[in-house]
């Protein structure tokens, strides 16, 4: 069970060290790169997952739900300990609700259960991503507009990929498989990049980070437990939920705070310090989630 779990989460961890260790020699700027990520990687790689074979959304429903459950009530628990330590709630509580459940979550789910899980682990990297353009945007400034969700090349990606899947549409190979070698590029560039970006985190502010490192799978494991034991899930999806409570802060934490001002140094040390005690919350989590 051991050597399994190592070979799940090896893969995960060497490749952003490979991005770590390069990051740290050349110092290379990938904001373009991380931009066609974004704007073309990812979104063939949801398209690709979700129009290559028939979704039916209502087997997922409570799954999504419980994710967005996760999210959004990891905030209103740390809340009062953000209020009790005297941080600024902008500061600390974002991270701990989004989570890396794109730059790691997609890969982990791929290693651990196969690619027929993907889909699952998609739909939830488009709740969690939705909920940071949105609820994240609005925590971090209440003028920001709603309207920019709608032109981000994820969900247009989403609301394709599953209009295919929902009607059965047949997508021409000649289409398709470019599509989806583009989208296999995505998985490996994000831990790539994640290793790159950790190069400019500095440690300063460890005492927040550490605690953000305790609290962030601490509330997601926490809420996952609640929501399940009110609703019943197939056993996979209740590994899945599980996962996905113990993912550490998403590195666009950092690049959120850097564009408004919001102790940009301080969320840095947060995702950085998180990303790091996943070394040993994740492979705890799989050994306790995956079939003995």
């Amino acid at each position: 069970m051991v050597e399994q779990v190592i070979g799940i989460v090896f893969p995960v961890f060497a490749i952003v060290l490979v991005g770590y260790v390069y990051g740290r020699w050349y110092r290379p700027d990938l904001g373009a790169v991380n931009r066609i990520n974004i704007d073309v990687f990812v979104p063939a790689l949801i398209f690709a997952v979700l129009a290559g074979k028939p979704i039916d959304l209502a087997d997922y429903q409570w799954l999504l739900l419980g994710g967005a459950f996760v999210v959004l009530l990891s905030g209103v628990l740390v809340w009062p300990l953000v209020r009790l330590l005297g941080w600024q709630s902008k500061t600390f509580i974002p991270p701990v609700m989004f989570t890396n459940s794109g730059n790691m979550g997609l890969p982990l789910v791929l290693f651990a259960f196969g690619e027929h899980a993907l889909p699952a682990a998609v739909l939830l990297f488009i709740v969690e991503n939705t909920l940071h353009f949105t609820v994240g945007m609005k925590m971090m400034d209440r003028s920001s507009s709603m309207r920019q969700i709608f032109r981000m090349p994820m969900l247009l990606a989403t609301v394709a990929g599953i209009a295919v899947s929902v009607f059965e549409v047949t997508v021409p190979d000649a289409i398709y498989r470019p599509i989806d070698m583009i989208g296999q590029i995505a998985i490996p560039f994000m831990l790539f990049a994640l290793g790159v970006r950790l190069v400019s985190v500095e440690l300063r502010d460890w005492k927040i980070g550490m605690v953000s490192a305790i609290a962030t799978p601490a509330t997601g494991l926490l809420l996952a437990a609640i929501y399940l034991m009110w609703i019943e899930l197939p056993p996979e999806q209740v590994s899945l939920l599980i996962l996905f409570g113990a993912l550490p802060p998403a590195v666009l934490n950092f690049m959120v705070a850097e564009k408004y001002q919001q102790e940009p140094s301080t969320v840095a040390s947060i995702v950085m310090l998180g990303n790091l005690g996943s070394v040993v919350v994740i492979p705890s989590v799989l050994y306790f989630i995956l079939p003995h």
